[in-house]
């Protein structure tokens, strides 16, 4: 069962643009920073997956998240952002088993692989990753 959730995040903005991010339907549970925006994003969604992972390996409650994001109380400084994880496919990731894949090549990419001594697994992986925006942690 893939286990997909939902939570708005806070972005509080300081002088500096640095941006603070607290996750309110998890209290003092989450909470992450970035040097940008960009940066507070990835953390956000870091910090969001760890701590529903452990959540989930002790048998937590998950709070139900709020659906209205008008009802998140912010100021001019902040921001309320989705944010989405995937618990399952983060479990995987940690995991990092490989997987058997059978594919279709046209023969003279083989030939030439073969040639220049390609390994088409990392090609393909590393193919997979840039067209899907996944990085390496």
């Amino acid at each position: 069962m893939t286990m997909k959730y939902m939570y708005y995040a806070l972005f509080t903005f300081d002088d500096e643009g640095k941006v603070e991010v607290t996750f309110p339907d998890h209290g003092n549970g989450a909470a992450t920073f970035g040097g940008n925006v960009p940066d507070a994003l990835y953390m956000a969604k870091d910090a969001l997956v760890g701590y529903l992972l452990t959540m989930e390996d002790y048998g937590d409650k998950i709070p139900q998240a709020t659906t209205d994001p008008r009802q998140i109380k912010h100021n001019q400084n902040q921001l309320v952002v989705p944010i989405e994880v995937n618990t399952t496919i983060a479990r995987e990731r940690e995991q990092n088993r490989n997987v058997k894949k059978t594919l279709v090549i046209p023969q003279y990419l083989n030939d030439l692989g073969n040639e220049q001594r390609i390994n088409f697994s990392a090609t393909l992986t590393n193919a997979l990753k840039e067209q899907l925006g996944v990085k390496d942690k």
